[in-house]
This record gives C-alpha cells, sequence and structure tokens, in this order.
C-alpha cells in the first residue's frame, strides 16, 4: 500500500544563513553529527573513522559530475543557459561523452522562450582559442516548459566529455544563489570521484579527505563503490502536498558482481556514504525479486516496495542476483531506480548512514525519517541549535539505523487514541 504522507509534516525553518554557500577551507573539519538510537552528540569529521566498525563494509557512489551548465549566446544578444540532463541519443553515458561530432540530450533551458528556431553559438566572452576552435553550437529539437530536446555539434573532432570540460561549468545547487567559482571545480567534487555522468555532486562524499580514507583503510574497513548517477531531480522540490503525486526520475547505476556477493553474505555492518549510495543499495533486493520472479532484473519503480509483501530474505534476494549474473557472464549490475524511501519503507541492507542536512520538504529529509524511525525532528533540532551548516556544503552526520518497530511506535504515539491509552491511570 503506498503511503500517505503530507509533505507539510517534513518542513522546518531554514534561515539563509544557515546555508553554507561555500565550502570550508578543510573537507574533514566539518562538524559530525552522530545519532544512535534517539541519542544525539557531536564531533568532528575527521574524526569520523572511530566510529565505524571495525572490519564492516563502507560503500561510496563515485559519480563525477559533469560541467554540464552550458551559456550559449542568440544572434540578438540574448543568453540561453543549457543545463545537460539525460542523454538521449545515444543514450548511454560513456557512449555520448565519446562522440566526437554531435549527440542529443534532454536539457534545462533558461530564457527559454527568447530561443526560437536559430542555431546557438556557444558565448566565449573571454575569446579563448581553443573554445573558438572547438566551435560547439545547439539546436533545440523539441521543447515542453523549461525543457528541450537539444542536438549538440562542434568542429574538431574533441570527444564530448572534451568539449564540456572546456566549454562547460560545474552546476552548482541554485539554492547556493551565486555562480559557479573557481573553488567549486574541486569541492564540488568528492576526490574519489571517477565516473562521468552526475548533474549533482553525492554531496556526503564532499567530507572526505585522503587521511580519513587512509585511516578507515588501516582500521579494515573494506571500502567498496557504487556508481548512482545523480539527475536534477535532486533540486525539484515536493510540490504535491501529498507525496503520492511526486514523481522520482530515472536514475542509472551500477553496482559490481563482487560487492553483491558481500552484502549477500549478511555478516557484517553496511555504511551507506550518502542517500544515492542508500537508494543503490536498497535498490538491490527488488532486483533480485525480479530475478527469482521472472528469471532477470528490471528498472526498480518508485512505490515497488510497498505494494506487496515480499517473502524472501535478503540473502536470496542477493544471491540470485549473482546467479543470474554468473549465468550471463557479467562482472556488474546495470540497471536504473526511480525508487523513493519514505517512513514505512524496509531497510534491508543500510545499517549506517553518512549524509549531510537536507532541505526542508525533500525527499531527502523522508528517507532520513524512515532510517531513524520518525524522528527526524529530534537531529534537525539539533542541528539548528548548535551552529550546524546546512545542504551541500554544509556539515554531516552519521545516523545508526532505527528498526521498522521503533518507527511503528513514533507514528502510533502521535495517534490522539493511542496516546490516551498510554495515559490512562491503570484500572483494577
Amino acid at each position: 500500500m503506498i503511503p500517505q504522507i503530507n509533505i507539510e509534516d517534513y518542513n522546518y525553518p531554514l534561515d539563509e544563513d544557515r546555508i553554507a554557500k561555500y565550502p570550508l577551507p578543510r573537507r574533514d573539519a566539518s562538524k559530525l553529527l552522530l545519532y544512535d538510537d534517539g541519542k544525539v552528540t557531536e564531533s568532528v569529521f575527521a574524526n569520523l573513522p572511530s566510529y565505524i566498525p571495525e572490519r564492516s563494509l563502507m560503500v561510496f557512489n563515485d559519480t563525477k559530475v559533469v560541467p554540464a551548465r552550458l551559456h550559449f549566446v542568440r544572434p540578438t544578444g540574448a543568453r540561453i543557459e543549457i543545463f545537460c540532463l539525460q542523454p538521449l541519443e545515444p543514450g548511454e553515458y560513456n557512449l555520448s561523452f565519446a562522440q566526437e561530432a554531435s549527440c542529443i540530450w534532454k536539457c534545462v533551458i533558461g530564457n527559454a522562450k527568447r530561443w526560437k528556431n536559430d542555431i546557438l553559438a556557444l558565448a566565449n566572452p573571454e575569446n579563448d582559442p581553443i573554445v573558438e576552435r572547438m566551435g560547439l553550437k545547439a539546436e533545440l529539437l523539441s521543447r515542453e516548459g523549461e525543457t528541450g530536446t537539444v542536438r549538440f555539434f562542434w568542429d574538431d573532432g574533441s570527444a564530448f566529455s572534451r568539449v564540456l570540460e572546456v566549454c562547460g561549468t560545474v552546476p552548482i545547487p541554485p539554492y547556493l544563489d551565486r555562480e559557479t567559482e573557481e573553488i567549486d571545480t574541486e569541492r564540488y567534487q568528492t576526490l574519489y570521484a571517477h565516473i562521468r555522468g552526475s548533474v549533482a555532486a553525492p554531496t556526503a562524499g564532499l567530507h572526505f579527505t585522503q587521511n580519513v580514507l587512509d585511516e578507515l583503510s588501516a582500521k579494515g574497513i573494506d571500502m567498496q563503490n557504487v556508481c548512482l548517477h545523480v539527475g536534477a531531480g535532486t533540486f525539484l522540490p515536493v510540490k504535491d502536498s501529498d507525496v503520492s503525486r511526486h514523481p522520482m526520475h530515472r536514475e542509472p547505476f551500477v553496482v559490481s558482481r563482487s560487492l553483491i556477493s558481500k552484502l549477500a553474505a549478511g555478516d557484517r555492518e553496511v555504511t551507506a556514504v550518502g542517500t544515492t549510495s542508500v537508494r543503490t543499495l536498497e535498490s538491490l533486493y527488488y532486483a533480485g525479486v525480479h530475478c527469482i520472479e521472472d528469471g532477470s532484473p528490471r528498472d526498480i519503480e518508485q512505490w515497488e516496495p510497498y505494494t506487496r509483501e515480499y517473502p524472501y530474505s535478503t540473502s536470496e534476494a542477493l544471491g540470485a542476483i549473482v546467479k543470474y549474473l554468473d549465468d550471463k557472464g557479467l562482472d556488474s549490475l546495470s540497471l536504473g531506480t526511480r525508487i523513493i524511501i519514505v517512513p514505512g519503507f524496509v531497510f534491508r541492507i543500510v545499517d549506517n548512514l553518512v549524509t549531510n542536512f537536507h532541505q526542508p520538504g525533500s525527499t531527502l529529509i523522508l528517507l532520513v525519517s524512515a532510517f531513524v524511525g520518525g524522528d527526524w525532528q529530534t537531529i534537525y533540532r539539533y542541528a539548528l541549535t548548535h551552529g550546524f551548516r546546512f545542504l551541500s556544503y554544509g556539515d554531516s552526520s552519521l545516523l545508526k539505523r532505527r528498526n521498522l518497530a521503533c518507527e511503528l511506535l513514533f507514528y502510533l504515539a502521535k495517534c490522539p487514541i493511542f496516546v490516551d491509552v498510554l495515559l490512562r491511570p491503570e484500572t483494577k
């Protein structure tokens, strides 16, 4: 059954001065909130390794942010901003980035009403000769509101990935309310970013330094990567008060056979770095269900976890993926997910979560609430009253998952009838 959730219950007051507009000089100097079974304490991120269980699994999202914001100019002088969202032709990121003459993308278009049918040239205010030689242009193929289908083409035979590196800028979140600056090129990217494809950083990873990673390794923590390319949907607020009407966009992910096999063993705690890693890992269970019931995996749909009871253990589901991969001679699983994690979700893989502090009324607040059994306000109240910095460049937290029974009690406690029974004097 799809949960009935009012997004207004997941709002909180966030003043502009609490939003971190720039990163701290040192990545691991950020504050670290610690949440364990309703208790909140704090530390600094440099101390994170001391709070991660020895010889546990820690999973990172190694996606790399693409400099996907491009500025073009019409012959009239009007400026048009194009924000690349998703490759269409070719439809795979790696194939699109390898194109040497043209490709087609779904894009968000700024100042869209000013762009008619003319072909745009890239703005080059500095008269950069490399930019000039590339000769990047854009043609609008179709438009729907603020999004459109755009064909890019260029002259010098460079791969499109190189074109974006030279011509594009990092698409920092709109709530930073400033232009991209030089510091963002380095700091709006994790140290371990590897596979191009995201238009937003998995920001929980921005705090990790090489020293923190070395300390985790020295402690015997098995650090593994998944890759989920973060789409622009991560910036979209929940506009409908009824969360069931909020659409989640498809995001592609890749997980290695080796990691799935380790997760199937179920003998170690799993710490996910970031909500994108959580969504990837928890999507695996449903991919495994598809393998058991249909013989092969498919994309995970938004409300799939809530529509029926699932009789399979996590080990059975993940084991079915491993068998499927072995039968097909594959060393990784590549799928897409639209999964939304809200209160009522049954977590099957992730035990601990490293994450930042998210926007009010967002799907990420819903995920945090689900993870801590409904107790998200305890965490955010502490952060707001103890000087924590919020959103992408803000501070971090390490949350220990509360089980579903805790969540059930939390929501029952909000029910007036249940409260009345709790407070009623014993009758003899």
